[in-house]
């Protein structure tokens, strides 16, 4: 995306962190901001694949034993999943 098309941000970081970032930019040839957009993208999408995670079990745990619960023959593999991701 071109840097016009882009919000500016003041993202205040902890010395040791800032520290770090500059010298994983300088390593590596790539800028601090492309660093830190990647990152934080990469924890959008893990907390968007967490949060539809816990939605999917959350109606699997409200509609167990209604017409919208797995068939028979898999319920028991359907419980046993459910209960370690509880654990």
């Amino acid at each position: 995306m071109p840097e016009s098309g882009m919000k500016k941000m003041h993202l205040p970081l902890p010395p040791e962190m800032h520290a770090r970032l500059r010298r994983e930019s300088v390593a590596s040839g790539i800028p601090t901001t492309v660093i830190a957009r990647e990152a934080v993208s990469e924890w959008l999408d893990r907390r968007e694949r967490e949060r539809i995670a816990e939605e999917l079990q959350a109606f699997a745990i409200a509609n167990a034993g209604s017409e919208l619960d797995l068939e028979e023959r898999f319920e028991s593999a359907a419980a046993d999943t459910l209960a370690e991701a509880a654990t």
